[in-house]
């Protein structure tokens, strides 16, 4: 059983010692707020003004007007034209562009005469993500070429527009204009806390035992619970702000909408929290080294979290046997109830299979913790 006085006199002496150690104090408020600018403006998956080369050997009106729909869309930004291959290798080579368009001499003679002409599209391999979706949206621009040019046709043939069999209506629900931030955001608040775990609980009882304190606290009434739980309170605390400033930095900075209960956020924060911290209480306790524990809290909870959580890489796009292991990753049920809190505006109706793993997580974390707190001179 608890004794409440006991409990409130640990929990006091953790307050004391967290305001005492003010640097650890201030990085666990500036941490998380360079992390959400980091990967808020940094991580950005859209595509957006991407630098482009040009050969244009035809330089005629019918090129031209295909290079005005690459300039003037919102995804390519014309560098310059060059008069050979040499140039536009030498531009992807420094960098200076990541996508090249070579249009042949022989482009308007053949537009004119109705035959197919090929365009040359060379795109910088070593950014994949980026040269994959440059080469779709100028496939998509090819088209809409093509399109344009046989409305003018069927025209002046007297035949009017053409007729669509099958015309696509796309609809994008949650994330109408695809933004990466409305994505990022929420999972960035799971990287947060799992940061704010694995730098300041991992090492509170390893410190207590490298001081020789552990000794003392073992010659008073307080019991292994008291001391787990009293030691968590302090940065339970810390943690529950962190995610208050990832929430307010969130809209107010990059205008991510929180379409569902502000309050059922903080409420499944708190739960993934509590299984943060007393994770790295728990290697805290077991390797009984500060050095030691911060680390492996850090393999254990950052990396995976980053890696594994859905929150970078689409879990969907792993190997069969890496998306069996994201299961055991309690971010990846975290990051999907945030996503789904804030872009869908769902709740626990929908959620409740991510909400009772998650409070799993945290109460083995809790056990685990509790078992291995043991008040003795080994």
């Amino acid at each position: 059983m608890f004794n409440r006085q006991r409990l409130c006199a640990v929990v006091h002496k953790e307050f004391i010692h967290v305001f005492r150690d003010w640097r650890s104090l201030f990085l666990a408020i500036a941490i998380p707020m360079a992390l959400i600018l980091l990967f808020g403006y940094a991580l950005n998956m859209d595509l957006n003004q991407v630098p482009t080369g040009v050969w244009d050997r035809s330089m005629t009106p019918e090129s031209r007007e295909f290079l005005s729909l690459l300039d003037g869309s919102a995804y390519f930004s014309l560098t310059g034209y060059a008069q050979g291959y040499r140039k536009l290798q030498t531009d992807l080579e420094t960098g200076k562009t990541l996508l090249s368009i070579v249009i042949p001499g022989d482009f308007a003679e053949k537009i004119r005469s109705g035959r197919s002409v090929s365009i040359q599209v060379i795109a910088d391999g070593s950014d994949a993500n980026t040269a994959r979706l440059a080469l779709s949206y100028v496939s998509a621009l090819g088209m809409i070429y093509n399109r344009n040019l046989t409305i003018r046709r069927m025209q002046a043939a007297g035949k009017g527009d053409p007729v669509v069999p099958v015309s696509m209506e796309n609809r994008v629900w949650y994330n109408a204009d695809l933004r990466s931030p409305n994505s990022i955001i929420p999972g960035i608040v799971a990287v947060v806390m799992v940061v704010i775990a694995a730098m300041l609980t991992s090492v509170t009882v390893a410190r207590e035992w490298e001081t020789g304190t552990m000794e003392q606290l073992i010659s008073t009434p307080v019991r292994g619970p008291e001391l787990v739980f009293g030691k968590a309170a302090p940065y339970f605390v810390i943690g529950m702000v962190d995610v208050a400033i990832a929430v307010f930095m969130g809209q107010w900075l990059f205008d991510v909408p929180l379409r569902g209960s502000t309050a059922l956020v903080f409420a499944m924060a708190a739960v993934f929290l509590t299984g943060a911290l007393f994770f790295g209480l728990t290697l805290s306790i077991v390797l009984k080294n500060q050095v030691m524990a911060n680390q492996a809290a850090l393999l254990g909870s950052y990396l995976p979290t980053l890696m594994l959580s859905g929150f970078v890489f689409a879990i969907e796009n792993m190997p069969v046997p890496i998306q069996c292991l994201t299961y055991i990753v309690p971010a990846r049920y975290f990051i999907a109830l945030l996503r789904g809190i804030y872009l869908k505006g769902i709740g626990l109706e929908i959620l409740w299979v991510n909400a009772l793993l998650l409070a799993l997580y945290a109460a083995v974390m809790v056990l685990a913790a509790n078992r291995r707190m043991k008040l003795k001179l080994e």
